[in-house]
């Protein structure tokens, strides 16, 4: 378990932090600063995969997972205040959300990477957080923000009721729910990471691959 602590810390610091920044929005309301820390989830998970293995990678995932969704609710009972409103440092669909697609989407990217494990170094850290992170961008979205979804009461609703706001798509495009343009972009800042994380990946590796020996 100590080989695979920092992951954990890693895993957790990461879950809690993205879901307090995603309600926080930025470059004119297309993106959220969630977009630019939680795909490092996967470069998480990805070297945990390649060092120790799968069942390694799980463990970090569930821990990561246990400690996150904990922290995230004790989150959504903080009550902050800006700009003339309060509101909960996590909403309480925020850490719903993300919980079920942080599950889904890292015990997914574990098992594309496995399949491709063989493959050249840069192809299952790649392949597999492109698949990880498109589903977890669909399942997070879906139940953090849309306004289709009346499973969790009216008051959770109005937390995160911000997000239904009529928008150009992307700023440009035909209008459509805020949270339909950041799940898009936050998509577009996904494929970006995952290319440019293959970099922390291949040296990561090899520095801990080296104290193996």
């Amino acid at each position: 378990m100590n080989r695979i602590l920092p992951g954990i810390l890693a895993m957790a610091a990461i879950v809690v932090a993205s879901n307090i920044l995603v309600q926080f929005l930025i470059a004119d309301g297309l993106l959220t600063w969630g977009a630019f820390t939680y795909p490092f989830a996967f470069l998480v998970t990805d070297v945990m995969n390649r060092v120790y293995g799968v069942q390694s990678a799980r463990k970090v995932i569930f821990a990561g997972f246990v400690t996150g969704i904990v922290c995230s609710l004790i989150g959504t009972q903080i009550t902050l205040q800006g700009d003339g409103y309060t509101y909960q440092a996590v909403a309480l669909r925020v850490a719903i959300g993300s919980a079920i697609a942080f599950l889904i989407a890292q015990l997914t990217d574990v098992f594309v990477f496995d399949k491709l494990r063989e493959g050249s170094w840069w192809k299952a850290p790649f392949a597999s957080s492109i698949i990880g992170s498109a589903l977890d961008t669909a399942i997070f979205f879906s139940i953090a923000f849309s306004q289709n979804l009346h499973v969790f009461g009216e008051s959770a609703d109005m937390e995160v009721s911000w997000a239904w706001e009529s928008v150009p798509f992307l700023n440009f495009g035909t209008p459509v729910p805020l949270w339909v343009s950041l799940a898009v972009a936050d998509w577009c800042v996904k494929l970006a990471l995952a290319l440019i994380a293959l970099v922390p990946f291949r040296l990561i590796v090899r520095r801990l691959t080296a104290r193996m020996v």
